[in-house]
Protein backbone atom coordinates (compact mmCIF):
# COMPACT_ATOMS: atom_id res chain seq x y z
CA UNK A 1 0.00 0.00 0.00
CA UNK A 2 1.33 3.43 -0.91
CA UNK A 3 2.22 5.25 2.27
CA UNK A 4 3.32 8.72 1.26
CA UNK A 5 3.16 11.78 3.45
CA UNK A 6 -0.23 12.80 2.06
CA UNK A 7 -2.04 15.01 4.51
CA UNK A 8 -5.27 15.34 2.53
CA UNK A 9 -6.73 13.36 -0.35
CA UNK A 10 -7.62 16.70 -1.99
CA UNK A 11 -3.90 17.35 -2.53
CA UNK A 12 -3.66 14.25 -4.77
CA UNK A 13 -4.17 14.96 -8.50
CA UNK A 14 -4.20 11.90 -10.79
CA UNK A 15 -2.09 12.08 -13.95
CA UNK A 16 -2.94 11.02 -17.50
CA UNK A 17 -5.76 8.45 -17.52
CA UNK A 18 -5.69 7.65 -13.79
CA UNK A 19 -8.89 7.76 -11.72
CA UNK A 20 -8.92 8.16 -7.92
CA UNK A 21 -11.77 6.24 -6.28
CA UNK A 22 -12.99 5.29 -2.83
CA UNK A 23 -14.82 1.99 -2.41
CA UNK A 24 -18.37 2.22 -1.10
CA UNK A 25 -18.57 0.59 2.32
CA UNK A 26 -20.90 -2.39 2.58
CA UNK A 27 -23.79 -2.09 5.02
CA UNK A 28 -22.99 -3.66 8.38
CA UNK A 29 -26.68 -3.80 9.22
CA UNK A 30 -29.49 -5.70 7.51
CA UNK A 31 -32.76 -4.08 6.44
CA UNK A 32 -34.41 -5.43 9.58
CA UNK A 33 -31.79 -3.81 11.82
CA UNK A 34 -29.55 -6.80 12.62
CA UNK A 35 -25.86 -5.86 12.87
CA UNK A 36 -23.51 -8.16 10.92
CA UNK A 37 -20.03 -9.11 12.14
CA UNK A 38 -17.17 -7.44 10.23
CA UNK A 39 -15.95 -10.80 8.94
CA UNK A 40 -19.22 -11.48 7.10
CA UNK A 41 -19.40 -8.10 5.34
CA UNK A 42 -17.79 -8.37 1.89
CA UNK A 43 -16.02 -5.51 0.16
CA UNK A 44 -18.16 -4.09 -2.64
CA UNK A 45 -16.94 -3.48 -6.18
CA UNK A 46 -18.76 -0.16 -6.20
CA UNK A 47 -16.76 3.03 -5.80
CA UNK A 48 -17.17 6.78 -5.97
CA UNK A 49 -14.89 8.74 -8.31
CA UNK A 50 -13.09 11.49 -6.39
CA UNK A 51 -10.66 12.84 -9.00
CA UNK A 52 -9.80 12.18 -12.64
CA UNK A 53 -6.64 12.89 -14.60
CA UNK A 54 -6.77 14.91 -17.84
CA UNK A 55 -6.70 11.76 -19.98
CA UNK A 56 -4.16 9.72 -21.92
CA UNK A 57 -2.45 10.91 -25.10
CA UNK A 58 -2.76 8.86 -28.31
CA UNK A 59 -0.05 8.33 -30.95
CA UNK A 60 -0.96 11.55 -32.71
CA UNK A 61 -0.61 13.57 -29.51
CA UNK A 62 -4.36 14.11 -29.11
CA UNK A 63 -5.86 13.92 -25.64
CA UNK A 64 -8.31 11.05 -25.00
CA UNK A 65 -10.92 12.28 -22.54
CA UNK A 66 -11.63 10.00 -19.52
CA UNK A 67 -14.96 8.19 -19.51
CA UNK A 68 -15.84 9.18 -15.92
CA UNK A 69 -16.02 12.40 -13.93
CA UNK A 70 -15.67 13.20 -10.21
CA UNK A 71 -18.86 12.25 -8.37
CA UNK A 72 -19.68 9.30 -10.66
CA UNK A 73 -20.46 5.88 -9.18
CA UNK A 74 -18.54 3.09 -10.90
CA UNK A 75 -17.90 -0.65 -10.79
CA UNK A 76 -14.23 -1.51 -10.29
CA UNK A 77 -12.40 -4.85 -10.42
CA UNK A 78 -12.18 -6.85 -7.19
CA UNK A 79 -8.39 -6.78 -7.44
CA UNK A 80 -5.98 -4.34 -9.02
CA UNK A 81 -5.40 -0.65 -8.87
CA UNK A 82 -2.91 1.09 -6.61
CA UNK A 83 -4.10 1.30 -3.00
CA UNK A 84 -3.51 4.57 -1.13
CA UNK A 85 -4.09 5.14 2.58
CA UNK A 86 -4.64 8.64 3.97
CA UNK A 87 -5.17 8.58 7.69
CA UNK A 88 -7.74 5.84 8.32
CA UNK A 89 -9.31 6.09 4.85
CA UNK A 90 -8.49 3.78 1.92
CA UNK A 91 -8.49 4.93 -1.68
CA UNK A 92 -7.39 3.38 -5.00
CA UNK A 93 -5.98 4.64 -8.28
CA UNK A 94 -7.14 2.84 -11.42
CA UNK A 95 -6.55 3.48 -15.11
CA UNK A 96 -9.65 4.69 -16.93
CA UNK A 97 -9.66 1.51 -19.04
CA UNK A 98 -9.72 -0.68 -15.90
CA UNK A 99 -13.06 0.72 -14.72
CA UNK A 100 -15.72 -1.85 -15.55
CA UNK A 101 -18.89 0.26 -15.71
CA UNK A 102 -20.48 3.55 -14.78
CA UNK A 103 -23.58 3.27 -12.57
CA UNK A 104 -26.37 5.52 -13.82
CA UNK A 105 -29.17 6.29 -11.40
Amino acid sequence: MATAAIKSIKSLAPLLDRVLVQRVKAEAKTASGIFLPESSVKELNEAKVLAVGPGAVDRDGKRINPSVQPGDRVLIPQYGGTPIKVGEDDYSLFRDAEILAKINE
